[in-house]
């Protein structure tokens, strides 16, 4: 099927609207540029004035242009050492905000009895605040090794691996419908970089916002202007 636009830049394609918001039980959501405006990332390279260098990764990493993600994150990462946790704090105070419409499709999405999973690239020291603002019911994401209060240039492995990249954001979406006794096509999968294509290819339904082409081509739905609650124009009320 054709993409079709239903409205000014709300493209859909592979099914026809309206759908039942209830009929899906698991919404999952990235961080960077999805859910916040910011990648959390860059914002901390340039406490030590290497946001250029590291943006230019980011960008070449959400186009799909880096074969290895993993190692590209360490590459970004090493380049924040020194950063200190007090900076990293006045990023999450000063620079970072909820993208429009996040509340609103969160709260939507609980309302009919979704759970909320986030799943990112990006670091616990953001996701968790994220996910308390929010309410959200699960997490993934990755954690910088902090000694002395400053970054190391380091992240530290977890119990379930080492970094989440696009092929744990897929793990961690199985395995959450696998807790909830769910079938994958009953979640939705929202994301904006190629990194989120692994777990978007396995949802029900999947959502690009403000996406990059490579994740608006895949999905089955793309919000080009607009927040994030644009999703909800989908649902029957």
């Amino acid at each position: 099927m054709h993409p079709i636009a239903i409205a000014p830049g709300l493209i859909i394609q592979g099914f026809t609207p309206p759908l039942r918001l209830s009929d899906f039980k698991l919404i999952a959501f990235d961080m960077d540029s999805t859910l916040i405006n910011i990648e959390c990332v860059d914002e901390i390279a340039d406490a030590v004035g290497r946001k250029r260098e590291v943006a230019a990764i980011t960008e070449a990493a959400m186009q799909g242009e880096i074969a290895d993600y993993k190692e590209s994150l360490r590459q970004r990462v090493a380049l924040l050492q020194g950063v200190s946790e007090a900076q990293m704090n006045q990023i999450y105070q000063e620079r970072m905000q909820f993208n429009p419409g996040a509340f609103e499709l969160v709260a939507a999405c609980k309302a009919a009895g979704l759970k909320v999973l986030l799943v990112s690239g990006g670091f616990t020291h953001f996701t968790d605040r994220v996910a308390q603002r929010l309410g959200i019911d699960y997490t993934r994401s990755n954690v910088l090794q902090i000694e002395n209060g400053v970054l190391t240039g380091r992240m530290v492995d977890q119990p379930w691996g080492d970094i989440c990249d696009g092929d744990e954001k897929r793990t961690m979406l199985l395995e959450t419908c696998a807790l909830l006794g769910i079938a994958p096509q009953q979640s939705i999968a929202v994301g904006d970089g190629a990194n989120d294509l692994p777990m978007m290819r396995e949802a029900g339904l999947s959502v690009a916002f403000h996406a990059k082409s490579a994740v608006r081509e895949i999905a089955h739905v793309s919000i080009e202007s607009g927040g994030l609650d644009r999703l909800l124009e989908l649902f029957q009320p």
